[in-house]
């Protein structure tokens, strides 16, 4: 390499210097002991004065410290080091950073593996959790930055035997890969890294000085890619020039392909090799005079056939297959054994077998004995073979995903606009090179690359991916648009709001992704079998060859049933390999993770996004599902029916207090009421008065509001508040409430300094649907309550309409978790569907929380499933995918364990002494490959998952009808 040579980093990396002078971090250390001002300080002026540490602050009482410090100078284990050399002892260490790391991993063929690289992760210090998937080749892991970095983690993998790719590290959000060139020496990588640095935004630098890679961290409303690529090419100055490229990542789709190629190629190289050996041992024989010349000896006992057979089947069995050694010496290491121990012991005993054979007849011009080369080589192939396919119909379970991230288009056009509007200029761009506040320009029949606002021009978004809502959405200045939907017809220039993994496009595909990774309960099964399973299997192969050559010694058997050319021993050991290579863990392993994959891919595609596999388990068994009213069962957007003075404020001054009273709330009748009193100043032509200042203002949970509008206590709420606060109700209020309850109407009551002044009276109609979905659960066999805040009367109407029986009206968030706990204590498992901040505490309480995908941010995560096109209709396919789910997961375990059970016997020779059936290792190898392939097969016939409900105006059409 050119220059002054480049010092080669530790595996390959060199992490460079944080940030300086405001990435200044914290750690709280819990100190032990702390007793006396003399203790403190002198650990604040020895501490304190060490270089990298900036502050440190002690609470004597708690015990605790807070060192502030810079982490390109010293680490949190430099910190506690130092305090334990002064006889202090560091008994906890809180507030620590969580990095996250997300990893692929190469080569895993059984749950054994997905358990024992998960166990290597979570031995390494400073690893909070790790999380390994089987079918998607993924490891999720929480780590504590400060202790361990994500090249340690690639190490602890690759030592357990594993290939790995890095996928994302650190924190996940807002991160850029750049490939650098010019850099020839040290020298040059400081001052790329000196200018990054100074740059206002960037949080963090890691660099691959042999890759001549560059990763950056940053904030994304500061900075974004083409600052940093215009920061590095800004460095550079006469002789040295420096240019950045963004480095993207290969998807997982050219990643899988890659995989594909590889398994198919090992595979062809084995066929290639052992079609000969076949054809020289099985075939060739047979016909003259091919039979005379491979029987043709070379020395004493030695025949040009047998010499053939070695030579080529020692390719097969060392380096083609080599991988199994490697597999099986990485497994045994670790004290566990995977399908590469059975195939290692099966193939060896076959190889070695033989090649005794040849040695023995090389010396002997008497000796005979049968080889089994072809054995060796075609188990193989046959194996090479299954995972070939298996990895093929495996990347299928994952194409919903896939489908979903290719989305988004691959470039935009991005204009050059100036202060006045005037678009100057415009290029196109790749997308993952667009910034915050970027203006781009969409053209009629392409994709939005990206979230952001309409600032210019009209057209029709096709956003069924999102909404499910087939109609195209009309888009003018000031709506917002979401990456990955349709533009119809108009021209419009976006301002963009959102990008990279911000948008709402990554949120999905990153929720759909969390769920593949994460393990069901139901998969313990498959991890408690699969720890006894290897060995087991290997005591049953010794059995069964000892026994069998126990009993051709013993005469226990006609020496009619060994076949010509084979003696009672060769017997036994045909029949030992064959149970060593017919067992499959794999297909046990397979039987839940692929299901899953497959199922949240299809749920996804069709708007309900399940956030684990812990949800998609419990929805099974739900048997009553609990809904809020407003947003949920009702279409949300109530609208002011009536309004009615019970003093003399006039209605159109009472509309401006209540609107001034609730201009901070954010509850739909809260909306509805302020779009009411702008609608009358419209109609009226009245001028929008001045703001008025609300004072102590206060959220009273299911009841109102209340605050000082003019120094006036204002309420505004329902009959529960009035009397909270002593307001009188005269019996013409009471009546005009009876009226609106009876009409399934809402009246919120107007009182100001405790005169209760006037009301309105608010209407939310039911969704067209619920009262059909409400029906349909009820033919699933599961029953529905209604929970609200709302009064009694009003919800009870509203449930008639829908069908529900049971309601619990007047309810606060509190009292609506409160209600779900008490019907789980009567062995109910329930499902919360809601959509607002006051359903986040029920949510989290239920069994299975469900958020309408138009509700709120803070529904949304504390929900377990999202229904993203925010139809009813989608709770009963949540809980209809989850039951097919689990239903194909059984049958997925029956299958796997039903195969084993009758394999193994048979293989082992049951059916022999009866049938003269018996099961060559060749044979045996094929079924195993076919078992994995079979189970992969069976978790992707729920790619053909049908709604069962779909609700189209008004008519509901059951899956038999579709």
């Amino acid at each position: 390499m050119e220059g002054k040579g480049i010092e080669e980093p530790l595996l390959g990396v060199h992490r460079l210097s944080e940030k300086k002078g405001d990435n200044t971090k914290r750690v709280t250390l819990k100190i032990l002991p702390l007793k006396s001002t003399s203790s403190v300080s002198s650990l604040q002026s020895l501490i304190g004065g060490h270089r990298g540490v900036e502050t440190v602050s002690t609470s004597m009482v708690e015990g605790k410290v807070v060192i502030a410090y810079r982490p390109d100078l010293i680490s949190v284990k430099g910190i506690r080091e130092m305090i334990e050399d002064l006889d202090f002892q560091v008994a906890e260490i809180a507030d620590q950073e969580v990095a996250v790391c997300r990893i692929r991993i190469k080569g895993m063929a059984c749950t054994s593996c997905s358990e024992s690289v998960e166990q290597a992760l979570n031995a390494v210090k400073g690893v909070k959790k790790a999380v390994v998937g089987l079918a998607l080749e993924e490891a999720k892991i929480h780590y504590d930055p400060n202790t361990t970095d994500s090249f340690q983690l690639l190490q602890t993998i690759e030592d357990a035997g594993f290939g790995t790719d890095l996928i994302s590290s650190g924190d996940e959000v807002n991160k850029i890969q750049l490939r650098i060139e010019g850099i020839r020496s040290s020298e040059d990588a400081a001052i790329v890294q000196t200018a990054i640095e100074r740059l206002e935004g960037v949080n963090s630098v890691e660099m691959d000085l042999g890759r001549r890679l560059m990763i950056i961290t940053y904030d994304s409303e500061l900075t974004g890619p083409r600052s940093l690529m215009q920061c590095v090419h800004e460095a550079g100055r006469f002789p040295n020039s420096y240019d950045a490229f963004l480095d993207v990542p290969e998807r997982r789709e050219t990643e899988r392909q890659r995989e594909v190629y590889l398994h198919r190629n090992r595979f062809l190289w084995s066929f290639l090799f052992s079609l000969p050996v076949f054809l020289f041992s099985m075939v060739f024989p047979m016909i003259q005079p091919l039979g005379k010349w491979v029987g043709t000896k070379i020395y004493n006992n030695l025949t040009f056939g047998l010499l053939l057979r070695w030579l080529l089947c020692s390719p097969v069995q060392f380096f083609i297959g080599g991988r199994f050694y490697s597999g099986s010496y990485h497994a045994l290491r670790r004290g566990s054994a995977n399908m590469d121990v059975l195939v290692a012991l099966g193939t060896n005993a076959a190889y070695f077998y033989s090649l005794y054979i040849l040695l023995k007849s090389s010396f002997s011009s008497s000796f005979e004995g049968e080889d089994f080369f072809e054995t060796s080589a075609m188990l193989i192939s046959f194996i090479l073979l299954g995972k070939y396919l298996e990895v093929m119909v495996r990347g299928k379970t994952s194409e919903a995903l896939s489908k979903l991230a290719d989305l988004a288009p691959d470039t935009a056009i991005l204009l050059t606009v100036e202060g006045d509007g005037r678009v100057m200029s415009e290029m196109e761009i790749s997308t993952q090179l667009l910034q915050r506040n970027d203006v781009i320009k969409i053209v009629p029949g392409t994709k939005v690359p990206v979230d952001g606002v309409v600032v210019q021009g009209q057209s029709h978004v096709n956003e069924s991916m999102i909404t499910g809502e087939a109609k195209p959405i009309s888009k003018r200045p000031g709506d917002k648009v979401i990456g990955g939907t349709v533009n119809e017809n108009g021209c419009i220039l976006v301002r963009v709001t959102h990008v990279g993994s911000d948008t709402a496009l990554s949120r999905i595909v990153q929720l759909v992704e969390a769920a593949q990774l994460a393990r069901a309960p139901v998969q313990k099964l498959a991890d408690t079998i699969s720890k006894f399973f290897v060995p087991t299997i290997v005591v049953v192969a010794l059995l069964t060859w000892v026994g069998w050559i126990v009993a051709g010694e013993a005469r226990l058997y006609p020496a009619r049933w060994i076949p010509k050319a084979m003696d009672a021993f060769e017997l036994a050991l045909q029949f030992g390999i064959s149970v060593l290579v017919v067992a499959c863990p794999c297909a046990l392993g397979l039987a839940t993770p692929t299901a899953v994959m497959v199922a949240t891919g299809k749920g996804a595609s069709q708007g309900v996004l399940i956030k684990g596999a812990d949800a998609l388990e419990k929805a099974h068994k739900v048997n009553t599902i609990i809904f809020d009213k407003t947003g949920t069962l009702t279409v949300g957007k109530p609208l002011v029916v009536t309004s009615k003075a019970f003093s003399d404020v006039p209605l159109h001054d009472l509309c401006d207090i209540v609107a001034a009273t609730e201009a901070n709330s954010e509850h739909p009748l809260a909306k509805a009421l302020l779009r009411h009193a702008k609608n009358l100043r419209e109609q009226y032509g009245t001028p929008e008065p001045a703001p008025s200042p609300v004072e102590d203002f206060q959220v009273h949970e299911g009841g109102g509001v209340s605050g000082r509008v003019a120094h006036k206590l204002v309420l505004v709420g329902n009959r529960r508040l009035m009397h909270k606060f002593q307001v009188a109700t005269g019996d013409d209020v009471e009546n005009y409430l009876k009226e609106s309850e009876r009409q399934a109407q809402t009246a919120v009551l107007v009182a100001i300094d405790g005169v209760l002044c006037g009301a309105f009276t608010v209407a939310d109609p039911p969704k067209p649907e619920a009262q059909l979905v409400v029906s349909f659960l009820q033919s699933m066999n599961i029953s529905s309550i209604m929970v609200t805040g709302d009064n009694l009367a009003t919800a009870t109407a509203i449930a008639e309409q829908i069908g529900i029986s049971t309601v619990f009206a007047e309810t606060t968030p509190q009292g609506k978790a409160q209600k779900i706990k008490q019907l789980q204590e009567k062995g109910m498992v329930i499902a919360m569907v809601g959509d607002g901040v006051n359903d986040s505490p029920a949510l989290v309480a239920a069994d299975v929380g469900m958020a309408i995908g138009a509700g709120t941010d803070v529904a949304l995560e504390a929900a377990d499933v999202v229904l993203m096109r925010s139809n009813l209709e989608d709770v009963a396919t949540a809980i209809d995918l989850s039951r097919k789910t689990l239903a194909r997961i059984r049958l997925n375990y029956v299958w796997a364990l039903g195969y084993n059970v009758l394999g193994v016997p048979i293989a082992a020779g049951a059916l022999f002494p009866f049938t003269g059936i018996r099961l060559p290792p060749w044979l045996a190898g094929a079924c195993m490959a076919a078992s994995s392939i079979s189970v992969v097969c069976s978790s992707l016939l729920l790619q053909s998952y049908e709604k069962p409900l779909q609700v189209n105006h008004g008519r509901v059409n059951h899956v038999d009808d579709v």
